[in-house]
């Protein structure tokens, strides 16, 4: 089997930061939050007022209007980050290598929006009025067959669907695929439109959502007065390539991908399990594949999400995998700035890593005010840090007990 060497040579974001990555990673090191109040819904309507929009978002700077109204919008912003992220490999994709790129995109929950407006007019006028469109808009695979077809990558299309762990989940497993030599290159991340009144129904019935009134300070991962987290929207893509390749082709490589965990918590179907013993092997796991000691790494960008007990357990976890070394280890939480993107979640913070190793700096976990006893390691509280980040390892957690831990490393021939 092959063991080919992974690296990154392309990047492209839609965030409530900024629908560029240059954009998006400027104002995360910055420290600004893009939460707002939500507009998207009524929030007279839910007792959650705030969320991390898309602002100012053109999907026909991307693609063809018709082909935008047959797509919802999580689909539209994964094909929008993924000709962002094509064009920054400068990857033309010829016929001659079309069969070895590949596309993997998760998603959490897929086309909500299309869900509830579809459901709403059965109701109202019945079933000749839903779309013919319905069900292949709202498939969450959809993200990656579009971007295949919008893009012409005839290699494995495929999509991880792991809840807020679909991103991180899409990228190891793209990871795998070029490692094992059944690709050259792979489209991969995670999309997610979910600010729809189901998902906030949803959710805030589920009491997982913050229902703080203030929008830039309802997202406060590690910090003792937090109350849930802050749903947000958008996509990350990266373009994973073998080394021979992007070393034949001459393309810039931002970092190589090393390490990938995954593992399942089998105790419940939201809350995580206690003292994050699955986040614990998932970060462990990632650690062995990428051949690398644990004080090798050097930040975590945590899963973070500012929920009571995400937030404690996964800190007992990097407790547990680090011993010392984790109170030398710098960790934030980027949602505090995004809020959770759910299924492109761990593509932005893929993101977020890789620049964090690019340009040297960790970025910062704002409205840290009240520290927690059961959290205290070192969050990067409200300013960013510069320091020297050789190794970054990203963590998602997503309902149904899935932990997923990605590493990734400077690039070094």
């Amino acid at each position: 089997m092959a063991n080919n060497r992974v690296v990154i040579t392309g990047l492209g974001a839609i965030t409530p930061l900024g629908n560029d990555v240059e954009t998006f990673w400027n104002h995360l090191k910055s420290g600004v939050s893009g939460i707002d109040y939500v507009t998207k819904v009524n929030k007279d309507d839910f007792p959650a007022k705030v969320a991390g929009e898309v602002k100012d978002f053109e999907a026909t700077k991307y693609m063809d209007r018709k082909d935008s109204k047959r797509m919802d919008l999580f689909t539209q912003y994964a094909v929008a980050a993924a000709r962002m992220a094509v064009e920054d490999a400068n990857l033309e994709i010829t016929d001659d290598i079309a069969p070895r790129v590949g596309v993997w995109i998760g998603s959490g929950i897929g086309g909500m929006a299309t869900y509830d407006e579809q459901f709403r007019r059965f109701m109202e006028k019945g079933y000749k009025k839903v779309s013919p469109f319905f069900v292949p808009m709202l498939i969450p695979d959809m993200a990656s067959g579009q971007v295949s077809i919008q893009l012409g990558a005839k290699g494995i299309n495929n999509c991880s669907v792991t809840a807020c762990a679909s991103g991180a989940n899409s990228i190891g497993d793209a990871y795998k695929v070029i490692e094992r030599g059944d690709a050259d290159f792979m489209i991969t991340g995670g999309a997610e439109a979910p600010l729809t009144p189901m998902s906030f129904a949803g959710f805030s019935t589920a009491k997982a959502l913050s229902f703080n009134d203030d929008p830039k300070t309802a997202s406060r991962p590690f910090d003792k007065n937090r109350d849930g987290f802050v749903m947000g929207e958008g996509s990350g893509i990266i373009i994973l390539e073998s080394l021979e390749s992007a070393q034949k082709r001459g393309a810039k490589i931002y970092a190589e991908i090393v390490g990938y965990g995954a593992s399942g918590d089998a105790y419940h179907i939201t809350s995580p399990a206690p003292e994050g013993e699955g986040a614990a092997r998932a970060m462990k796991q990632a650690i062995e594949d990428a051949g690398i000691h644990v004080e090798d790494v050097d930040y975590i960008n945590a899963h973070g999400t500012s929920t009571e007990y995400n937030d404690s357990f996964e800190t007992a976890a990097i407790k547990s995998v680090f011993g010392e070394h984790a109170y030398a280890l710098d960790v934030s939480s980027t949602k505090s700035m995004t809020g959770h993107l759910l299924g492109a979640a761990g593509a932005i913070e893929a993101i977020a890593c890789v620049k964090a190793i690019q340009e040297s700096i960790a970025p910062p976990t704002i409205n840290y005010e009240t520290p927690d006893e059961n959290c205290d390691l070192n969050y990067v509280p409200n300013e960013a840090k510069e320091k020297e980040i050789n190794v970054t390892l990203s963590n998602s957690l997503g309902f149904g007990g899935h932990n997923v831990s990605l590493i990734f490393k400077k690039f070094q021939n």
